[in-house]
Protein backbone atom coordinates (compact mmCIF):
# COMPACT_ATOMS: atom_id res chain seq x y z
CA UNK A 1 0.00 0.00 0.00
CA UNK A 2 2.87 2.58 0.83
CA UNK A 3 4.54 1.96 -2.76
CA UNK A 4 1.25 2.56 -4.31
CA UNK A 5 0.58 5.62 -2.23
CA UNK A 6 3.52 6.74 -2.78
CA UNK A 7 3.16 6.78 -6.72
CA UNK A 8 -0.33 8.44 -5.75
CA UNK A 9 1.15 10.98 -4.66
CA UNK A 10 4.23 11.93 -6.53
CA UNK A 11 1.87 11.71 -9.79
CA UNK A 12 -0.58 14.40 -8.19
CA UNK A 13 -3.43 12.49 -6.84
CA UNK A 14 -3.21 14.60 -3.41
CA UNK A 15 -4.91 17.59 -5.71
CA UNK A 16 -8.06 15.22 -5.35
CA UNK A 17 -10.86 16.02 -3.70
CA UNK A 18 -11.40 13.91 -0.46
CA UNK A 19 -10.59 10.42 -1.56
CA UNK A 20 -8.96 7.33 -0.45
CA UNK A 21 -5.40 8.93 -0.91
CA UNK A 22 -5.68 11.11 1.27
CA UNK A 23 -7.10 9.38 4.19
CA UNK A 24 -4.67 6.47 4.21
CA UNK A 25 -1.68 8.61 3.86
CA UNK A 26 -3.24 10.11 7.41
CA UNK A 27 -3.71 6.40 8.81
CA UNK A 28 -0.19 5.91 7.62
CA UNK A 29 0.99 9.11 9.17
CA UNK A 30 -1.16 8.37 13.04
CA UNK A 31 1.08 5.31 13.26
CA UNK A 32 4.23 6.42 13.38
CA UNK A 33 3.68 10.36 14.51
CA UNK A 34 1.47 12.02 17.36
CA UNK A 35 0.18 15.69 17.30
CA UNK A 36 0.97 18.13 20.02
CA UNK A 37 -0.64 17.54 23.29
CA UNK A 38 -3.19 20.42 23.60
CA UNK A 39 -1.78 21.36 27.58
CA UNK A 40 1.47 21.41 28.99
CA UNK A 41 2.47 18.32 29.77
CA UNK A 42 3.51 16.89 32.94
CA UNK A 43 6.72 16.04 34.00
CA UNK A 44 8.59 13.70 36.51
CA UNK A 45 8.78 15.20 40.06
CA UNK A 46 8.14 18.40 39.60
CA UNK A 47 4.32 19.72 39.37
CA UNK A 48 3.79 22.70 37.07
CA UNK A 49 1.95 25.16 38.56
CA UNK A 50 1.92 29.21 37.16
CA UNK A 51 4.13 30.57 39.96
CA UNK A 52 6.82 28.01 39.10
CA UNK A 53 6.52 28.81 35.44
CA UNK A 54 6.75 32.91 36.02
CA UNK A 55 9.78 31.96 38.27
CA UNK A 56 11.23 29.96 35.38
CA UNK A 57 10.73 32.21 32.57
CA UNK A 58 12.88 35.08 34.56
CA UNK A 59 15.54 32.70 35.50
CA UNK A 60 15.81 31.33 31.26
CA UNK A 61 16.38 35.30 30.40
CA UNK A 62 18.63 35.76 33.86
CA UNK A 63 22.36 36.38 32.82
CA UNK A 64 23.27 36.74 36.82
CA UNK A 65 22.91 32.80 36.67
CA UNK A 66 25.87 32.61 34.83
CA UNK A 67 30.03 33.89 36.58
CA UNK A 68 30.44 36.33 34.23
CA UNK A 69 26.60 37.94 33.94
CA UNK A 70 26.75 37.86 29.97
CA UNK A 71 25.40 34.52 29.57
CA UNK A 72 21.46 33.33 29.85
CA UNK A 73 19.63 30.04 28.92
CA UNK A 74 18.14 32.08 26.32
CA UNK A 75 21.70 32.92 24.53
CA UNK A 76 22.36 29.65 23.60
CA UNK A 77 18.33 28.68 22.87
CA UNK A 78 17.11 31.97 21.39
CA UNK A 79 13.20 31.75 21.31
CA UNK A 80 13.46 34.62 18.61
CA UNK A 81 15.17 32.48 16.74
CA UNK A 82 14.32 28.92 17.26
CA UNK A 83 14.77 28.21 20.26
CA UNK A 84 18.89 27.79 19.56
CA UNK A 85 21.35 30.55 19.05
CA UNK A 86 21.94 29.51 14.85
CA UNK A 87 25.67 29.49 15.37
CA UNK A 88 27.91 26.23 14.32
CA UNK A 89 28.69 25.64 18.32
CA UNK A 90 27.67 28.09 20.86
CA UNK A 91 30.08 30.73 22.57
CA UNK A 92 30.12 30.97 26.33
CA UNK A 93 32.26 32.00 29.25
CA UNK A 94 35.40 34.11 28.02
CA UNK A 95 33.90 33.87 24.80
CA UNK A 96 34.80 29.71 24.60
CA UNK A 97 33.64 27.83 21.60
CA UNK A 98 31.28 24.69 22.49
CA UNK A 99 32.03 21.44 21.58
CA UNK A 100 28.40 20.92 19.58
CA UNK A 101 25.31 22.87 17.80
CA UNK A 102 22.95 23.98 20.52
CA UNK A 103 19.94 22.19 20.02
CA UNK A 104 16.41 24.21 20.10
CA UNK A 105 14.47 24.46 23.47
CA UNK A 106 11.16 24.20 22.09
CA UNK A 107 9.16 21.14 22.63
CA UNK A 108 12.14 19.64 24.11
CA UNK A 109 10.46 18.58 27.03
CA UNK A 110 8.98 15.70 24.87
CA UNK A 111 12.64 14.37 24.16
CA UNK A 112 13.38 11.10 25.69
CA UNK A 113 16.44 12.77 26.98
CA UNK A 114 18.33 16.02 26.97
CA UNK A 115 22.04 16.84 24.62
CA UNK A 116 22.92 15.27 21.92
CA UNK A 117 24.53 12.23 23.71
CA UNK A 118 21.54 12.33 26.09
CA UNK A 119 23.47 12.62 28.88
CA UNK A 120 20.49 14.53 30.87
CA UNK A 121 17.06 12.41 31.54
CA UNK A 122 14.90 15.62 31.41
CA UNK A 123 15.32 19.16 31.43
CA UNK A 124 15.40 20.00 35.31
CA UNK A 125 19.04 17.97 34.89
CA UNK A 126 19.94 19.70 31.08
CA UNK A 127 19.80 22.82 33.20
CA UNK A 128 22.29 22.02 35.64
CA UNK A 129 24.44 21.13 32.89
CA UNK A 130 25.05 24.93 31.20
CA UNK A 131 25.23 26.70 34.30
CA UNK A 132 28.51 24.49 35.98
CA UNK A 133 29.82 24.22 32.27
CA UNK A 134 33.10 25.94 32.25
CA UNK A 135 32.91 26.71 28.30
CA UNK A 136 28.79 28.08 28.62
CA UNK A 137 28.09 29.71 32.20
CA UNK A 138 30.70 28.52 34.17
CA UNK A 139 29.23 29.17 37.45
CA UNK A 140 28.92 26.85 40.76
CA UNK A 141 26.12 26.42 42.56
CA UNK A 142 26.73 27.60 45.95
CA UNK A 143 27.20 31.20 44.04
CA UNK A 144 24.03 31.08 41.88
CA UNK A 145 21.89 30.29 45.47
CA UNK A 146 23.99 33.45 47.01
CA UNK A 147 23.09 35.61 44.07
CA UNK A 148 19.28 34.75 44.13
CA UNK A 149 19.13 34.68 47.60
CA UNK A 150 20.91 38.13 47.79
CA UNK A 151 17.29 39.69 45.65
CA UNK A 152 14.46 40.11 47.89
CA UNK A 153 11.97 39.78 44.79
CA UNK A 154 13.69 36.09 44.03
CA UNK A 155 13.37 34.87 47.61
CA UNK A 156 10.10 36.05 47.66
CA UNK A 157 9.04 34.13 44.21
CA UNK A 158 11.02 30.99 45.13
CA UNK A 159 8.56 31.26 47.87
CA UNK A 160 6.00 30.92 45.62
CA UNK A 161 6.82 28.20 43.63
CA UNK A 162 8.11 26.00 46.41
CA UNK A 163 5.23 26.78 48.90
CA UNK A 164 6.36 23.85 51.37
CA UNK A 165 9.61 24.06 51.65
CA UNK A 166 11.48 25.90 54.61
CA UNK A 167 14.32 27.08 52.42
CA UNK A 168 13.04 27.09 48.35
CA UNK A 169 16.00 29.29 47.22
CA UNK A 170 17.94 25.85 46.25
CA UNK A 171 19.89 25.22 43.08
CA UNK A 172 18.02 22.02 42.36
CA UNK A 173 14.62 24.29 42.80
CA UNK A 174 15.99 26.58 40.14
CA UNK A 175 16.46 24.12 37.52
CA UNK A 176 12.83 22.64 38.65
CA UNK A 177 11.88 26.13 38.02
CA UNK A 178 12.99 26.47 34.08
CA UNK A 179 11.94 23.22 33.59
CA UNK A 180 8.26 23.99 34.55
CA UNK A 181 8.72 26.99 32.32
CA UNK A 182 10.47 25.50 29.24
CA UNK A 183 7.26 22.49 29.52
CA UNK A 184 5.09 25.57 27.53
CA UNK A 185 7.25 26.27 24.63
CA UNK A 186 4.97 24.00 22.57
CA UNK A 187 4.59 25.09 18.65
CA UNK A 188 1.87 23.65 17.24
CA UNK A 189 2.41 23.46 13.84
CA UNK A 190 0.21 22.78 10.41
CA UNK A 191 1.33 19.31 10.53
CA UNK A 192 -0.54 18.69 13.79
CA UNK A 193 -3.36 20.75 12.30
CA UNK A 194 -3.27 18.01 9.36
CA UNK A 195 -3.08 15.13 11.58
CA UNK A 196 -5.78 15.96 13.68
CA UNK A 197 -8.09 16.12 10.25
CA UNK A 198 -7.54 19.40 8.51
CA UNK A 199 -6.94 18.30 5.01
CA UNK A 200 -6.13 21.78 3.69
CA UNK A 201 -3.15 22.25 6.56
CA UNK A 202 -0.42 20.63 4.23
CA UNK A 203 0.35 21.61 0.64
CA UNK A 204 0.52 19.00 -2.13
CA UNK A 205 3.75 19.26 -2.22
CA UNK A 206 4.01 19.03 2.08
CA UNK A 207 2.02 15.92 1.53
CA UNK A 208 4.28 14.22 -1.23
CA UNK A 209 7.64 14.80 1.29
CA UNK A 210 5.67 13.22 4.01
CA UNK A 211 4.70 10.03 1.96
CA UNK A 212 8.75 10.52 0.74
CA UNK A 213 9.67 10.73 4.43
CA UNK A 214 7.47 7.48 5.51
CA UNK A 215 9.08 5.26 2.70
CA UNK A 216 12.29 6.09 2.69
CA UNK A 217 12.77 4.86 6.15
CA UNK A 218 13.50 9.01 7.00
CA UNK A 219 10.52 7.89 10.14
CA UNK A 220 12.33 5.09 11.39
CA UNK A 221 14.17 7.10 13.68
CA UNK A 222 12.35 10.23 13.64
CA UNK A 223 8.76 9.77 14.58
CA UNK A 224 6.74 10.40 17.71
CA UNK A 225 5.05 13.30 18.85
CA UNK A 226 8.22 15.36 18.74
CA UNK A 227 9.40 13.36 15.21
CA UNK A 228 12.66 12.67 16.72
CA UNK A 229 14.01 13.39 20.16
CA UNK A 230 14.45 9.52 21.10
CA UNK A 231 16.61 6.51 20.26
CA UNK A 232 20.05 6.81 19.73
CA UNK A 233 21.85 5.64 16.74
CA UNK A 234 25.07 5.52 14.78
CA UNK A 235 25.98 8.94 12.85
CA UNK A 236 26.65 6.96 9.14
CA UNK A 237 24.59 3.82 9.36
CA UNK A 238 25.54 2.73 6.07
CA UNK A 239 27.92 5.37 5.31
CA UNK A 240 29.76 7.53 7.68
CA UNK A 241 30.22 11.09 7.04
CA UNK A 242 33.96 12.43 6.46
CA UNK A 243 35.45 14.37 9.04
CA UNK A 244 34.40 17.69 7.96
CA UNK A 245 30.69 16.76 8.65
CA UNK A 246 30.88 13.92 11.64
CA UNK A 247 34.59 15.29 13.78
CA UNK A 248 36.80 12.66 14.62
CA UNK A 249 37.22 13.76 18.30
CA UNK A 250 33.32 13.76 19.42
CA UNK A 251 32.39 10.19 19.69
CA UNK A 252 28.73 11.09 21.00
CA UNK A 253 27.22 8.66 23.62
CA UNK A 254 30.37 6.85 24.32
CA UNK A 255 31.36 9.44 26.60
CA UNK A 256 27.98 8.67 28.57
CA UNK A 257 28.47 5.14 27.92
CA UNK A 258 31.72 4.06 27.63
CA UNK A 259 30.18 1.76 25.39
CA UNK A 260 32.42 0.63 22.09
CA UNK A 261 29.31 -0.02 20.64
CA UNK A 262 27.95 3.71 21.45
CA UNK A 263 30.92 5.45 19.60
CA UNK A 264 29.57 8.46 17.18
CA UNK A 265 25.86 7.19 18.51
CA UNK A 266 23.78 9.98 18.77
CA UNK A 267 19.90 10.87 20.06
CA UNK A 268 17.80 11.14 16.93
CA UNK A 269 17.25 14.72 16.45
CA UNK A 270 13.95 16.29 16.99
CA UNK A 271 12.79 17.73 13.93
CA UNK A 272 10.04 19.89 15.08
CA UNK A 273 11.16 23.72 13.64
CA UNK A 274 13.79 22.25 12.12
CA UNK A 275 13.61 24.98 8.85
CA UNK A 276 14.60 27.40 11.52
CA UNK A 277 17.23 25.80 13.41
CA UNK A 278 20.40 25.95 10.83
CA UNK A 279 22.97 24.76 11.04
CA UNK A 280 22.51 21.09 11.11
CA UNK A 281 23.70 17.99 13.15
CA UNK A 282 25.84 18.02 16.58
CA UNK A 283 28.93 19.56 14.60
CA UNK A 284 26.46 22.40 13.17
CA UNK A 285 28.64 21.73 10.02
CA UNK A 286 25.54 22.25 7.08
CA UNK A 287 24.16 25.29 6.88
CA UNK A 288 21.02 24.25 3.97
CA UNK A 289 18.08 21.99 4.73
CA UNK A 290 17.93 20.06 1.61
CA UNK A 291 21.40 19.64 1.60
CA UNK A 292 21.19 18.07 5.14
CA UNK A 293 18.17 15.51 4.03
CA UNK A 294 20.65 14.23 1.50
CA UNK A 295 23.43 13.98 3.90
CA UNK A 296 20.81 11.88 6.04
CA UNK A 297 19.54 9.67 2.91
CA UNK A 298 23.12 9.00 1.93
CA UNK A 299 24.65 8.06 5.95
CA UNK A 300 21.46 6.61 7.47
CA UNK A 301 19.86 4.79 4.80
CA UNK A 302 22.44 4.37 2.25
CA UNK A 303 20.47 5.78 -0.70
CA UNK A 304 21.41 8.72 -3.00
CA UNK A 305 18.21 10.92 -3.02
CA UNK A 306 17.63 12.85 -6.21
CA UNK A 307 17.15 16.87 -5.89
CA UNK A 308 13.32 16.43 -6.48
CA UNK A 309 12.92 13.92 -3.77
CA UNK A 310 15.16 15.77 -1.11
CA UNK A 311 13.02 19.04 -2.60
CA UNK A 312 10.13 17.23 -1.21
CA UNK A 313 11.25 16.05 1.95
CA UNK A 314 12.43 19.04 2.94
CA UNK A 315 8.89 20.83 1.60
CA UNK A 316 7.33 18.17 4.57
CA UNK A 317 9.94 19.56 6.94
CA UNK A 318 8.59 22.94 6.49
CA UNK A 319 5.44 21.49 7.72
CA UNK A 320 7.01 21.22 11.21
CA UNK A 321 7.87 25.20 11.42
CA UNK A 322 5.08 26.18 14.35
CA UNK A 323 3.58 29.09 16.22
CA UNK A 324 5.29 30.06 18.95
CA UNK A 325 3.66 30.98 22.16
CA UNK A 326 3.89 34.67 23.04
CA UNK A 327 6.80 35.14 26.00
CA UNK A 328 6.92 38.65 27.36
CA UNK A 329 10.74 39.51 28.38
CA UNK A 330 10.34 39.66 32.08
CA UNK A 331 11.37 42.42 34.39
CA UNK A 332 14.22 40.87 36.60
CA UNK A 333 14.77 41.71 40.22
CA UNK A 334 17.02 44.24 41.14
CA UNK A 335 20.77 43.59 42.37
CA UNK A 336 21.80 43.94 45.92
CA UNK A 337 25.11 45.10 47.88
CA UNK A 338 24.91 41.30 48.35
CA UNK A 339 24.51 40.21 45.16
CA UNK A 340 27.73 38.56 44.11
CA UNK A 341 29.66 40.26 41.43
CA UNK A 342 30.47 39.06 38.16
CA UNK A 343 33.77 37.39 36.97
CA UNK A 344 34.92 37.03 33.26
CA UNK A 345 37.93 34.55 34.47
CA UNK A 346 38.23 31.20 33.02
CA UNK A 347 39.26 29.31 36.15
CA UNK A 348 41.13 25.99 35.79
Amino acid sequence: MKTMLSALLLAGAVSLPAGASADVLRDQALEIFKPLPSTVPAVKDNRITPDKIDLGKALFFDTRLSASGVFSCNSCHNLATGGDDNLETSIGHGWQKGPRNAPTVLNSVLNEAQFWDGRAEDLKAQAKGPIQAGVEMANKPALVEGTLKSMPAYVEAFGKAFPNEAAPVTFDNMAKAIEAFEATLLTPAPFDAWLNGDDEALSAEQKQGLALFMDKGCAACHSGVNVGGHGYYPFGVVEKPGANILPAGDKGRFAVTKTADDEYVYRASPLRNIALTAPYFHSGKVWDLQQAVGIMGTAQLGEELDEEEARLITAFLGSLTGTMPPVIYPVLPAETETTPRPSAAILP
